[in-house]
């Protein structure tokens, strides 16, 4: 609910902007340490967290052929409508 409220916040202040998120894929392409590397305000920044978190696996990364762990940086844009 308070999440919910924060973001109804952000809506009516307007606020938008790009998200930039850093996060490791796993060996079993699951997604660990989702971590807030320039943030727009603490609505905006814990809804791109929630929605990497639920993001089905991803393909791992390989080295020499073996699956490995990798960091990933991914922006998410948010904009009013």
């Amino acid at each position: 609910a308070q999440s919910t409220a924060m973001q109804e916040a952000a809506r009516n202040q307007g606020w938008q902007g790009t998200v930039m998120l850093e996060f490791v894929v796993e060996k079993d392409g699951s997604i660990k340490q989702v971590n807030v590397l320039s943030g727009v305000c603490q609505a905006l920044d814990e809804e791109a967290i929630r929605v990497v978190k639920a993001m089905p696996k991803w393909k791992a990364a390989e080295n020499n052929g073996q699956k490995c762990r990798a960091f990933f940086d991914l922006p998410i844009t948010f904009t009013l409508q």
